[in-house]
């Protein structure tokens, strides 16, 4: 079984780097939609093209009246902070008790 439990701490270190990973690259791309950026800059297009596809159905399900603030971000790095500190969590725990 520890082969098992090995593998699952494995998981799930690469799934809480992942998820830091992103959760850098959506403050980016926060901090990016503060200026006025190059939508040409190569930057910009890998920010745009990888977050959208998670920021856009948040976005579209907020409500449209928030004076121009978008709160989608927020959302997300919450919704990963959440990932983070239960299912992470949850799989060292699964794997320990694996081990013992």
């Amino acid at each position: 079984m520890f082969v098992f439990s090995n593998f699952l701490v494995a998981v799930a270190k690469i799934l809480d780097i992942a998820l830091s990973f992103y959760m850098w690259i959506i403050i980016g791309r926060a901090v990016i939609s503060w200026v006025n950026p190059d939508p040409y800059n190569t930057i910009v297009r890998f920010l745009y093209s990888v977050t959208e596809p998670v920021l856009y159905p948040i976005r579209r399900r907020l409500p449209i009246n928030l004076g121009g603030l978008d709160f989608s971000p927020i959302i997300v790095i919450l919704g990963i902070i959440f990932v983070q500190s239960f299912l992470i969590k949850t799989l060292y725990q699964i794997a320990a008790r694996l081990a013992a």
